[in-house]
């Protein structure tokens, strides 16, 4: 038995299907996959997110230490709320982490990193932390639900507290709002509009009720990843790893080195700079009949092969799509080895929809 999020019971009472994931035992699907993909890019769905770990950083020198443990620079963060999406690096400039810093002040933070990395992650901030006196405090009892879809905030907000429904309201993305232990961002992994609330554990089913009575769906892993995918969003442990840096992840945007800034991993990423970067980090769409998977082998013309990171069909677009690492220089076709065939596939931005909207010309 894996441990269970406070949301466990509901899962069973919705009839979803439960899977082992990292340990947690989470809601797959609740019947039909393709339907809560559809559901969420055309009205919304919650999902249950509790197995994600919440952090909080306290200490007069928090800012000092995140804009050395983190490859984004987390000065940028003037307004209480504002949110930053960043890589925690190692030395060599592998993402050990991708995760969400939330500013409340220059001395207090709050960070969401993913589940499948907890053990890795809480030591190695920790131990980075002790020159700088900075107190890491993992909250493992708060529950997080992520409400998305184009009417997830129309049929989320009368279900909170009028004071902080009225904050969050007129926040725009990234960006949180809180109230006691509620605590309200305006974020999400969908490429959809929505939020996503931590709050006490005892408050969860409540609010799961609420949602579900007002006509939001539940929602299972197994859309989260498709809608993930469709967004052009990387997934940890999948399209980057601690042998990947941000540069071939499509995430140098993630990375501020436009000062003298000493991070994590910078002398690293400088050098494959000057060196040249090896890959770029595309988006696929297939022109022929199969599937595309990850670790699906990419032949591009004259350059050595590229590989297929996360692969899926498209429940919104009706084609099959991918996210690959290329060769530097590849052009805007290749061809993917699908069952021992050559299938061609477009090149583009590694990103399809956005809001309901697809962005393949």
């Amino acid at each position: 038995m894996g441990k269970r999020t406070p949301l466990y019971e509901q899962h069973l009472t919705s009839n979803a299907k439960i899977v082992d994931f990292g340990g947690w035992d989470m809601p797959l699907h609740y019947g039909s996959q393709l339907n809560e993909h559809h559901q969420v890019r055309q009205d919304a769905g919650v999902f249950d997110v509790s197995h994600m770990t919440v952090v909080d950083l306290t200490g007069d020198k928090a800012q000092d230490f995140l804009r050395y443990l983190v490859a984004n620079d987390v000065a940028k963060l003037e307004t209480s709320g504002k949110a930053l999406y960043t890589c925690m690096l190692n030395e060599n400039g592998g993402v050990i982490d991708d995760l969400i810093i939330y500013f409340q002040t220059t001395s207090q933070y709050r960070l969401v990193v993913n589940a499948a990395t907890r053990d890795k992650d809480i030591p190695w901030i920790t131990k980075q932390a002790e020159a700088f006196g900075v107190a890491v405090t993992e909250r493992p009892e708060l529950a997080m639900l992520a409400i998305q879809g184009p009417n997830a905030l129309e049929k989320a907000l009368p279900l909170l507290d009028a004071e902080l429904a009225a904050q969050v309201k007129d926040l725009k993305p990234f960006n949180a709002a809180w109230k006691g232990d509620w605590f309200i961002g305006r974020t999400g992994y969908t490429g959809e509009d929505g939020i996503e609330v931590i709050l006490p554990p005892e408050s969860a089913p409540e609010l799961w009720e609420g949602l579900l009575a007002n006509g939001v769906e539940p929602i299972g892993l197994g859309a989260r990843d498709t809608l993930r995918l469709e967004a052009g969003m990387c997934l940890y442990g999948t399209d980057m790893n601690d042998e990947t840096t941000p540069l071939v992840t499509a995430l140098g945007w993630t990375v501020a080195m436009q000062d003298e800034r000493d991070f994590i991993g910078r002398k690293a990423l400088e050098a494959q700079k000057a060196a040249g970067v090896p890959q770029v980090f595309k988006g696929l769409v297939l022109e022929g009949k199969g599937v595309l998977r990850g670790h699906q082998v990419v032949k591009v013309d004259g350059l050595p092969d590229g590989e297929i990171t996360s692969g899926t069909f498209s429940p919104t677009l009706k084609n099959s799509i991918a996210l690959a690492r290329l060769p530097a220089g590849v052009g805007d076709t290749v061809q993917v080895e699908i069952r021992k065939k050559l299938i061609p596939a477009k090149v583009i931005k590694p990103m399809f929809v956005r809001n309901g909207k697809s962005l393949i010309d």
